[in-house]
C-alpha cells in the first residue's frame, strides 16, 4: 500500500485544530488598551499624590476620573481613525488588483503562477493551479490580494470593534488605582497594591496567547508599569515642591 494511499492518511478528525484569530480587530486594541489605562493612570494618581498635600484625596480623585474618561475616548477614537484608515488603503489596494486583473488576466495570472512555483510547486502544477483560480474573478482578486500584499479582504479588523475594544479595555484598566480613593482610602498605599496586582495579572493574562511563561509576563508588566509610577511620583514631588 502505497505513502499516498487514503487508507494510511490520518483521520481528519485527528489533525484538524483551532487557531486564535490573530490578525481581529479585538485582541491588540483590548490588551494595549487595558495596560495603557493601568500603567498611565497610575502613574498619574502617583503624581498627583506626588505634588499634593497629605491626606487630601479630591485632586486624586478628580485627576483619575478625568484620567479615565480622556484616555478611553482617546484611545477609542484613535484606534478607530487608525483601523478605519488600515482598512480603506486596504480596500483601495484591492481595488487597484481587481483592476489589473480585468485589463490583464493572463499576466496576473502568469504572476501568480510564478509565486506557486517560487515556493516550490512545479510549474505545471504552479499554472494549472493559477488557471482553476482564475476561473473565478472575485476568487483571483482574494488570492492575488493574499498572495502579493498578505490582506485577506473577507477577514479585515472592524474600526467599530477595535474602538469599543480599546475604550472598555483602557475603562478598566484606568479604574484600578482610583478605585481605593473612590472607596475612601486617603494614601497611595491602597492604589498601589491594587495596580501592582493588576499590572501582574494583566502580563500574566497575556502570555495566555504568546510563548512566554505567565510569571515572566507578570513581572515584566509589574516592572514596567512600577517604574512608570515612581518616576511620575518624583516627578510630582519636585513640581509640588517647587510651586509651594
Amino acid at each position: 500500500m502505497s505513502a499516498s494511499d487514503p487508507q494510511q492518511l490520518p483521520d481528519a478528525e485527528q489533525i484538524q485544530h483551532e487557531h486564535p484569530d490573530v490578525t481581529g480587530g479585538w485582541l491588540r486594541p483590548a490588551v494595549f488598551g487595558a495596560m495603557d489605562g493601568l500603567v498611565s493612570n497610575f502613574a498619574l494618581i502617583a503624581g498627583v499624590v506626588g505634588g499634593t498635600a497629605s491626606g487630601n484625596s479630591q485632586p486624586v480623585v478628580l485627576a483619575g476620573l478625568a484620567g479615565l474618561a480622556a484616555g478611553a475616548f482617546s484611545m477609542a477614537a484613535g484606534e478607530y481613525t487608525s483601523v478605519a484608515s488600515q482598512s480603506e488603503f486596504a480596500h483601495a489596494q484591492i481595488n487597484i488588483e481587481r483592476i489589473e486583473i480585468e485589463r490583464n488576466p493572463a499576466g496576473e495570472m502568469a504572476e501568480l503562477a510564478a509565486m506557486y512555483a517560487a515556493k516550490g510547486i512545479t510549474r505545471e502544477l504552479a499554472s494549472e493551479v493559477a488557471e482553476q483560480v482564475h476561473s473565478d474573478p472575485d476568487n483571483a482578486v482574494r488570492v492575488h490580494a493574499r498572495e502579493e500584499f498578505g490582506v485577506d479582504a473577507d477577514d479585515l479588523a472592524s474600526p467599530v470593534l477595535a474602538a469599543v475594544s480599546s475604550f472598555l479595555a483602557f475603562a478598566v484598566g484606568a479604574l484600578l488605582p482610583v478605585l481605593p480613593y473612590l472607596l475612601g482610602a486617603t494614601s497611595l498605599l491602597p492604589a498601589v497594591l491594587l495596580s501592582m496586582v493588576g499590572l501582574f495579572a494583566c502580563g500574566a493574562v497575556v502570555t495566555t496567547v504568546t510563548q512566554r511563561t505567565w510569571w515572566y509576563g507578570g513581572v515584566r508588566q509589574l516592572i514596567l508599569g512600577g517604574g512608570a509610577a515612581a518616576l511620575t511620583y518624583a516627578i510630582g514631588s519636585a513640581v509640588g515642591v517647587g510651586l509651594g
